[in-house]
């Protein structure tokens, strides 16, 4: 067991981190500057991150070799895995006091989701979707920068609404995802919840594992005038509300974490007739990009510096597609994230927006796992969140690199990436947690068949999703 440094603290010492009024000023005066001032407090803001980066982390001392901050050519230095991030975490983090294990240890108690890691920090784990899962620690300063860009970057979709509640106090805001483990949205819920008990009063988790009829209730109990949820949960939500058996009033559906398409846009809009409000973030930098009132995508490029590189590591230019994009994340010196490989592909918009903010415009190759249709024991058809499916897989099974494809309603195929024994065992334990799952949606007599060493197939798309739904007939 290992020693818990926060022991006696209790859980309502938290600081709060919303928002620190310089933070708060910097992010209102950059949302309206032209494009050389925003380039220039970019860089005013990398150079005094890259000093306090170095002073702080080994790994960033390594990767500058002798440079100094003020001179460092950003594309020159080396790209920083995720893989070595965890493997060298004791050597990225600025606090001597932070280790894997401690983390680990705080990670593995659900009770303590949303509370401050050693009375100041505030940590959660990724998803694992890259394969293997990461550790992420944020800092007080990072928080109040996050919180400021949710805040001040967000859409007025609703003028009047925003004119007489310009602090959102009269809303009530239901977050559906995966409110189990130390998640980023999730832990950013509860942090909220703890600072204030306006706030937790306003502001609600609601898990995506319950089977629709109990999710059903709790927010037709819970009453939200907003949802922030994924693109599949609002599909879903929606198809609820246009049967008839949801009968929420909502004012904005907020989406984010995978693939917003057109249509299930304008589905969701029409279900609950409200706008949708669609973002981009990541467990390495929580707002990456918001879309503006056209609907373009723009990045927060004042804290959040994108590389878009082709599979050599070299930047591509506007316009054209990438192999994957390096984040450097300017909030953050706790842990310093210096040219991180985020695995996302994203395309830079070539020209300006026609909105006026003069913030860059990004299209984001999202995830793209499916929603699947299952048939019960009565014949109904009942439908499963990809994001619920792996979240089962990788918190009660411990498996990160595999593949859920449907054969058909009655058929699931699991496909495990480690070969062996160790592939084997895997297999078994996906299975049995997949397996536990379905059982609890009323879904037991479908079969899940376990498959090791084999690699994941592609979908329609060409891209490879942890989530496949059965082709059509």
């Amino acid at each position: 067991m290992h020693h818990d440094p926060t022991a006696g603290r209790g859980a309502g010492a938290v600081r709060p981190a919303w928002p620190r009024l310089p933070v708060a000023w910097d992010v209102a005066a950059a949302g309206q500057e032209h494009a050389e001032a925003l380039a220039a407090r970019r860089d005013g803001h990398l150079r005094r991150w890259l000093e306090q980066a170095v002073a702080g982390s080994a790994l960033v001392r390594e990767a500058l070799g002798g440079r100094s901050p003020r001179d460092a050519v950003l594309g020159e230095l080396p790209i920083l895995s995720r893989r070595t991030l965890m493997r060298r975490f004791d050597d990225s983090v600025a606090d001597p006091r932070l280790n894997l294990p401690l983390l680990r240890a705080w990670l593995a108690d659900g009770a303590r989701i949303g509370e401050p890691l050693l009375g100041e920090y505030w940590a959660w784990e990724s998803s694992g979707s890259g394969g293997s899962p990461a550790v992420f620690v944020q800092d007080a300063h990072a928080m109040a920068v996050y919180d400021a860009l949710e805040a001040l970057r967000r859409p007025v979709v609703s003028p009047l609404h925003r004119w007489l509640d310009p602090f959102g106090v009269t809303d009530r805001t239901a977050f559906v995802g995966a409110t189990n483990g130390h998640f980023a949205s999730t832990v950013n819920v509860e942090r909220l919840r703890r600072l204030h008990p306006t706030i937790a009063a306003r502001l609600r988790g609601f898990s995506f594992l319950m089977p629709v009829g109990e999710l059903r209730t709790a927010l037709q109990a819970w009453g939200p005038t907003v949802v922030a949820t994924y693109p599949t949960a609002a599909e879903l939500l929606a198809g609820e509300q246009v049967a008839g058996r949801l009968g929420l009033r909502l004012r904005e559906v907020w989406t984010g974490g995978e693939a917003l398409g057109p249509a299930v846009r304008r589905f969701v809009e029409r279900a609950f007739g409200c706008p949708v409000v669609h973002s981009y973030g990541a467990s390495e930098f929580l707002p990456l990009a918001t879309e503006c009132r056209l609907g373009a995508m723009h990045l927060n490029s004042d804290w959040a510096i994108l590389e878009p590189v082709d599979a050599h590591g070299r930047l591509v230019p506007p316009g054209e597609p990438c192999h994957t994009t390096l984040l450097t994340n300017l909030a953050n010196t706790l842990q310093p994230l210096l040219r991180y490989d985020l695995g996302d592909r994203v395309t830079f918009a070539p020209r300006p927006c026609a909105c006026g903010c003069a913030l860059p415009v990004i299209d984001v190759n999202g995830r793209c796992d499916d929603a699947l249709l299952l048939r019960d024991a009565r014949g109904h058809r009942v439908r499963l969140l990809p994001l619920a499916l792996t979240t089962v897989i990788e918190e009660d099974a411990g498996v990160y690199a595999f593949q859920v494809e449907q054969v058909d309603e009655r058929h699931l195929r699991l496909r495990v990436a480690a070969g062996g024994a160790p592939g084997r065992a895997a297999s078994r334990r996906a299975c049995e947690a997949l397996g536990e799952y379905l059982a609890s949606q009323g879904l037991g007599q479908v079969r899940v068949t376990g498959h090791a060493g084999q690699a994941a197939r592609c979908g329609r798309s060409g891209k490879r999703p942890r989530v496949l739904a059965a082709r059509p007939a």
